[in-house]
């Protein structure tokens, strides 16, 4: 933390700017930073203190996910964050980019399992934000507001995170479904109707998966977790929805790592009720890219459809900025290639409450010039 601070001060004194990075798994997400210095966190590892009775842990920002995985799932209990990329990234960086993977809905966004924080700004002063207990909410303002914030205001190095007990048994079911925008509603809504909610749910197109090895055609995976009794019952409620079959427990992962590396990939969201409605809007802007290149999947439940389109070379297609730009809900670039970007077009919108908690926590713009695409 010292050392962090004082790297921050330097580089603010001698007007240099730092690219805030930690295990690098995620340098083509955000627009091209606009900085000489590199601050890696990726030694800035360890767990600082876990308290399973009260399923809590703190650990230091460049701790792997994979780390944190290990030592909870020891104790019965579980991380709930799980973005997509995998478990090789750091809890900083999730945190920092406000990643959330396929349990999102049931287990909560980044926001939401974050207890407290310490960081530093980019003046180089170190903050305490929140706590490392439930009921200790000072400065849970703070907390949030670093979450998402892409290091723009502040260095994460070290974080509290709320755990969850670990269900007795997991299971999982591939069921087919149609892409047309009335079907997917229809299962979205089936779903919402349900006694319960399941663990994850996600559509995944017909590439996809072929390559979770689910077959050619559409389907909705979804997990559910508890005693063996109440998994039976979720199942059998499930197999109500469609044509379904066992999926093994290795296919979330092999979802989460879907994306290969440099991939190009656009996050489509409105209301969830108007799921089938983001589906295939982000389905027919990507029909330029290539079929065969093109993998889809997304959240019924939380209306968010992720386009991932491995043939780098298209991306920059006019039809599928111009889709982007005529969407009635927002579309998210979450990663692409730095040479892309220049080529793309859009404007930037001027977000006056960003600017100022930009210049107070992060004044001159020391840290991720740019990666926000705002000017700093």
């Amino acid at each position: 933390m010292t050392a962090v601070a004082d790297r921050v001060r330097d580089a603010r004194a001698a007007k240099r700017r730092l690219r805030v990075a930690g295990a690098g798994t995620w340098l083509d997400a955000g627009r091209p930073v606009a900085a000489s210095e590199t601050l890696s966190l990726a030694d800035d590892r360890g767990i600082v203190e876990y308290v399973p009775g009260d399923l809590t842990l703190t650990a230091r920002a460049g701790t792997r996910l994979a780390d944190i995985v290990a030592a909870t799932g020891a104790e019965g209990q579980w991380l709930p964050l799980d973005p997509w990329g995998g478990d090789a990234g750091t809890l900083g960086a999730t945190l920092s980019t406000a990643t959330a993977g396929p349990h999102a809905y049931s287990m909560g966004l980044p926001r939401d399992v974050v207890l407290g924080m310490e960081f530093v700004s980019g003046a180089g002063d170190v903050i305490q934000a929140g706590g490392r207990v439930v009921k200790n909410v000072a400065g849970f303002d703070l907390t949030r507001m670093m979450i998402g914030s892409w290091g723009t205001l502040g260095v994460i190095t070290e974080a509290t995170v709320r755990l969850r007990a670990r269900p007795e048994r997991t299971a999982s079911l591939a069921i087919a479904v149609s892409s047309t925008h009335a079907a997917l509603n229809d299962i979205a809504t089936k779903l919402r109707a349900l006694p319960f909610a399941a663990l994850a749910s996600e559509i995944v197109n017909g590439r996809l998966a072929s390559l979770l090895g689910l077959g050619e055609q559409a389907v909705l995976i979804a997990r559910v977790g508890g005693n063996e009794k109440s998994v039976q019952a979720q199942l059998e409620a499930l197999r109500g929805l469609g044509d379904a079959r066992e999926a093994d427990e290795s296919v979330w992962t092999a979802l989460r790592t879907a994306a290969p590396q440099h991939a190009s990939v656009w996050r489509w969201s409105q209301l969830p009720s108007l799921f089938g409605e983001t589906w295939n809007a982000a389905d027919r802007a990507t029909r330029a890219l290539g079929s065969s290149g093109v993998m889809m999947h997304g959240s019924p439940m939380r209306g968010v459809a992720r386009v991932i389109a491995t043939d780098t070379s298209k991306v920059n297609d006019a039809e599928l900025t111009r889709a982007a730009a005529n969407f009635s809900g927002t579309v998210n670039i979450e990663s692409l290639p730095s040479s892309a970007w220049a080529h793309l077009g859009f404007t930037i919108a001027s977000d006056p409450l960003s600017h100022s908690l930009r210049r107070t926590f992060n004044p001159g713009g020391t840290l991720n010039a740019g990666i926000l695409g705002a000017d700093e």
